[in-house]
């Protein structure tokens, strides 16, 4: 008998979508309000509503629910399938360039020919995926917590794979120890360079609530860990980023008193207070004494429409950027431990400050001198990140010092009052600054084409490349504990200076005008004294008057004139007005008062001057 072989059927073509697209639909269909409601009258006189049934007990639906419902599953349906954020990387870039060290016993991959399979992942996957990585095999790395227990993905000097990673903080999570598990992967001693992280998010700014949640948590554990906050947060985040600091917590209370008063332009306070379930208003018309919590307040902004919560987080990190502002200029913003990295330092004077009398242990004040290697944008990275041409840039040139700089907009700041201030970024090619409209138009900045600021700002990164920035600051260091309330409290700033050779020095930074007054407090029979140029520098860089050694006990302080900065003299005789006129002071009269002032560009020499003859 002759054995005759069926031919196969022909294998199905795949056709699955990884998406949680039913779970939605299913809660729609089961959890959509679709039943008519009757409302009545409670004894109390309170509107209230019950289910209508018929007369077998039977549901009565609403049939225009009914009909909403069925249209949004089937406009649901209709929508093409979303991918995670794991397969779209490896759909974008294909498993040859994409090395993925997770947990997954199976995955779905797009073949060559577009066509879906189906592909086991043995044990030992994660482990050939991760050489795979470190051997420059395949240039992107996809990790889990999974896959990260136990292995290193930094740029080790004996791996091949020597580049700088890029990290990519896709879903942080809520456990902060998780976090720095994850971060502390690609961050690692014997590593080529650090890397570069990057927390992502989408443009709903309510997302910013849970990056908010584990920036407060790592450096919550940071301070518990080892006592820096840099231990867990390692300066990832911006101090915005934190939703529930001081600073939050003084925008939010400021933010409900705008409310209240009606001078916000995203939401009124009638409808914050529908949509939200929130009572801001008290019965007798006041505002209530006991607002939400800031936590409170970002899980109800959370559940508001997108438009309307971007608009409410727009107007409230106004105020809190605002704050933060503030208190970066006035030097109070505690950043935690700043780790500043440096070419070079030279320790110019070492005084001793206090000896513990029961350990021993000394407080050193060190001057320091730090060279720092200048990294310019240049001007390639400027046209990629905002481009040069276009109604929101403007090149601009400083027509004092002949600067240039690109003009952008930037967040507007809203003052205690709801005004809202507009402001621009200035960005430079060694730093960036913001500047608010009002002092624009003050300001010496002027338009110039975009030839001129391509060649100007060509030649400051060619003049920043080949230079060193020279420096001198102050730095209390050994045991700092029982002098810490001796030191400045409106400058508080932990630094950990790094050398390109490897040392280091901890300690907490003194302003320059600081110096004087802390040896005096802490008894020095040898007074710390400074220099005529360091006097200067500190003013014009702090605004902060200072008092210099001289017969009548002159004040040196920075003052603003005619829409420039000057160094204005206070305290001095009217005797010997001429004689401070002979060692370089000039005059002005000003309102009918003749003010002294030292000429910026010989200041130090002229207060050498008048300090030589006290």
């Amino acid at each position: 008998m002759e054995n005759r072989r069926k031919p196969a059927p022909p294998a199905a073509t795949l056709d699955i979508n990884c998406d949680c697209k039913e779970y939605v639909i299913d809660y729609l269909a089961k959890s959509f309000p679709v039943r008519l409601m009757a409302v009545f009258t409670d004894e109390n006189g309170n509107p209230r509503s019950e289910p209508m049934s018929d007369e077998q007990g039977a549901p009565v639906l609403c049939r225009s629910a009914l009909a909403a419902r069925d249209r949004m599953i089937e406009q649901l349906c209709a929508l093409p399938p979303i991918a995670t954020a794991l397969d779209a990387i490896i759909e974008r870039f294909g498993v040859d360039q994409v090395a993925e060290v997770t947990g997954r016993t199976r995955r779905l991959v797009v073949g060559r020919d577009g066509r879906q399979k189906l592909q086991s992942r043995p044990p030992r996957a994660n482990v050939a995926e991760t050489q795979a990585f470190m051997d420059c095999a395949k240039r992107i790395l996809v990790f889990s917590d999974a896959g990260g227990t136990g292995r290193s993905y930094h740029a080790d000097l004996a791996a091949r794979n020597q580049a700088r990673r890029v990290h990519f903080l896709l879903e942080p999570g809520w456990r902060a120890d998780a976090a720095i598990q994850g971060l502390g992967r690609t961050n690692r001693t014997n590593q080529a360079s650090a890397p570069l992280f990057r927390p992502v998010t989408t443009d709903v700014r309510g997302e910013r609530r849970f990056i908010s949640t584990i920036a407060r948590r790592l450096d919550s554990l940071g301070a518990l860990t080892r006592g820096q906050r840099q231990t867990g947060g390692q300066n990832l985040f911006d101090p915005a980023d934190n939703l529930e600091s001081i600073y939050a917590k003084e925008a939010l209370h400021r933010w409900f008193g705008l409310l209240f008063s009606g001078k916000l332009d995203a939401v009124s306070l009638g409808r914050f207070q529908e949509l939200t379930g929130l009572r801001i208003e008290a019965p007798d018309g006041s505002m209530v004494d006991d607002l939400p919590s800031i936590q409170r307040w970002l899980n109800r902004i959370l559940a508001l429409p997108i438009a309307l919560q971007n608009a409410i987080f727009d107007e409230f990190m106004g105020l809190v950027e605002a704050r933060i502002d503030a208190a970066r200029q006035a030097g109070t913003l505690d950043l935690g431990l700043e780790t500043i990295a440096v070419e070079d330092f030279a320790v110019l004077s070492d005084t001793l400050l206090r000896t513990d009398p029961a350990s021993g242990a000394t407080t050193h004040l060190l001057e320091l001198e730090i060279a720092r290697a200048l990294k310019p944008l240049t001007l390639k990275r400027l046209e990629e990140l905002h481009g040069l041409t276009g109604q929101r840039q403007r090149p601009v040139r400083n027509a004092r010092s002949g600067r240039v700089a690109l003009l952008v907009p930037a967040r507007s700041i809203l003052d205690d009052d709801g005004t809202r201030v507009a402001r621009f970024e200035l960005l430079r090619p060694l730093k960036r600054s913001h500047i608010t409209e009002d002092h624009l138009a003050e300001s010496s900045w002027e338009d110039i084409s975009i030839d001129a600021f391509r060649e100007a700002w060509a030649a400051e990164v060619e003049e920043a490349r080949t230079s060193h920035k020279r420096e001198r600051l102050y730095l209390a260091a050994g045991l700092l504990l029982p002098v810490w309330d001796k030191l400045p409290s409106d400058f508080v700033r932990v630094s950990r200076i790094l050398a390109a050779d490897g040392r280091s020095l901890l300690g907490r930074e003194i302003p320059v005008h600081c110096v004087p007054e802390l040896c005096r407090t802490l008894g020095l029979e040898r007074e710390q004294t400074l220099s005529a140029d360091d006097i200067v520098q500190s003013v014009l860089a702090t605004g902060r008057a200072m008092e210099f050694p001289s017969r009548e006990k002159l004040m040196v302080k920075r003052s603003l004139v005619n829409g420039s900065q000057r160094i204005e003299l206070n305290g001095w005789s009217v005797a010997r007005l001429d004689w401070y006129k002979a060692q370089g002071c000039f005059t002005e009269i000003i309102r009918y008062q003749t003010r002294l002032f030292v000429p910026i560009d010989s200041a130090a020499s002229v207060i050498a001057r008048l300090a030589s003859s006290a």
